[in-house]
């Protein structure tokens, strides 16, 4: 006889937990599938022990520039073991977390890999023990893991993805970088920290592509600074892993090759949505080229009663944006009135770097392109009391406006704690503030956020302190 529910989740990373969650709350017997740990990839092998990574090495770095804040520490030095068992402690608290939460709202938690089976079946499978769930609906969130370069697979010894990089047996001497978004920056941020001599490929003309040019172009700078190499509109196209290290093959844009030998690379040069062997193709659910999961703005596919969120569907890949859709999916699914489509304008991007990076909303150019006459404004954080008195000066605030409403169009942060200070415009955002209502707001002082009302009040003539 197969266990009933009125929903089952398969898979349980920030997504599928959270729709669990919402699920139950709403009065839903639910059911969750997973087949390694719950909380998924951000939580056990991404976002939490990344950050108790760069965590680490940011008090490292304080450490071994002690004398400019006053103080004096003879010889720092790091035991990695101990490192790597902080990160693991910190995801597995957080793992224990999870499971509470599943007992809490009295979830059901099958061990396994899932599959589709038809309408309303999903078959879990242990070793060699199967078990059919039955459910009016079923959320498919199994997420996506990292994508690996053709010629040279990751061998968890010298060619490394995300996962093998959060635990390396040794710390590397010269390591390579494949990829500049916001895992390859992070990790390469980390382990120059600690000491490493490290060298960043990117094929695009820029690195973290994906922000505004004067951010990219102002981490670029910074962290060439910090002694990092930077390569872009350049590939790999020859990655040999032998015993003792790593040799690589680099072709810049005007065709010229260069030789290269690393103790180790990191290769993160994006994700694939993890939808093999889970009855997709069986169920008819619709894929797009890349082979995520077609939904609309409430996670509904194709098929009656089978909903997917999270990374499995698309850009952008991140875990409150999985989060956020899991609510709406559930809400929708469950008939709540008034709940608005998933919309991604209004999710706030973050890079855990040294300098840090966070936007919102358009850069410059996207909002040129899409038509608007701008206002432009900009804020160095030399200019900012908290900054000089943290001894972190180097960034900025810039904001978009559309000149002839006052929308906030985009807002785009580098330099200390952004990642923290960005949620002030994506709440500005989500409630439609213009200039004047944020001109208009009091902002504590001495604190980092006055760089965003100096940065507002500077796309219109108005900053006071530059």
């Amino acid at each position: 006889m197969a266990d009933t529910y009125d929903l089952i989740v398969l898979g349980s990373g920030p997504g599928g937990y959270v729709a669990a969650i919402r699920a139950a709350q709403l009065g839903l017997k639910t059911a969750i599938v997973e087949r390694e740990r719950l909380g998924g990839i951000c939580l056990n092998w991404g976002c939490i022990p990344t950050k108790a990574l760069l965590r680490t090495s940011e008090i490292y770095h304080y450490m071994t520039h002690a004398e400019a804040y006053g103080l004096t520490v003879e010889k720092p030095g790091y035991d990695l073991t101990k490192i790597v068992q902080r990160s693991r402690k910190v995801a597995d608290q957080l793992n224990s977390g999870v499971k509470g939460l599943m007992k809490k709202h009295k979830i059901a938690v099958h061990e396994g890999t899932g599959k589709l089976a038809g309408k309303g079946r999903l078959i879990v499978t242990q070793g060699d023990k199967t078990v059919e769930l039955q459910a009016k609906n079923i959320i498919v969130a199994t997420g996506a893991r990292a994508r690996e370069l053709p010629f040279a697979k990751a061998d968890g010894k010298r060619v490394w993805t995300y996962r093998h990089a959060l635990v390396p047996e040794e710390m590397p001497t010269k390591l390579l970088v494949i990829g500049s978004g916001a895992i390859g920056i992070e990790f390469a941020s980390f382990y120059s920290d600690m000491g490493a001599e490290v060298t960043v490929v990117e094929m695009l003309d820029r690195i973290l592509p994906v922000e505004d040019e004067e951010v990219s172009a102002f981490v670029h700078k910074a962290l060439t600074k910090q002694g990092m190499k930077i390569h872009t509109a350049t590939g790999v196209q020859k990655l040999e892993a032998g015993a003792k290290g790593v040799k690589a093959e680099i072709k810049a844009a005007d065709g010229k090759i260069e030789s290269g030998e690393y103790s180790h690379a990191i290769v993160a040069i994006g994700i694939v949505p993890n939808v093999e062997d889970i009855g997709l193709e069986a169920a008819g659910v619709k894929q797009r080229q890349n082979r995520h999961i077609e939904t609309d703005g409430y996670g509904r596919t194709n098929v009656d009663g089978i909903w997917a969120i999270g990374d499995v569907t698309g850009a952008p890949w991140l875990a409150h944006k999985a989060m956020h859709e899991a609510v709406v999916c559930v809400e929708a699914m469950a008939g709540v009135k008034g709940v608005h489509p998933m919309e991604t304008g209004n999710i706030p991007g973050c890079t855990y770097s040294r300098p840090q990076v966070a936007s919102v909303g358009l850069t410059e150019a996207k909002a040129r392109e899409a038509g608007y006459k701008v206002k432009v404004g900009k804020f160095p954080a030399i200019g900012n009391g908290k900054a000089i008195a943290l001894g972190e000066v180097d960034g900025f605030v810039k904001t978009v406006f559309d000149e002839a409403t006052g929308e906030l169009l985009g807002a785009h942060m580098v330099g200390a704690e952004v990642t923290e200070l960005i949620q002030g415009y994506v709440i500005a955002r989500e409630l439609e503030t213009t200039e004047a209502e944020l001109m208009a707001t009091t902002f504590a002082h001495p604190t980092l956020s006055e760089m965003m009302h100096e940065s507002v009040l500077g796309a219109y003539g108005k900053a006071l302190h530059i």
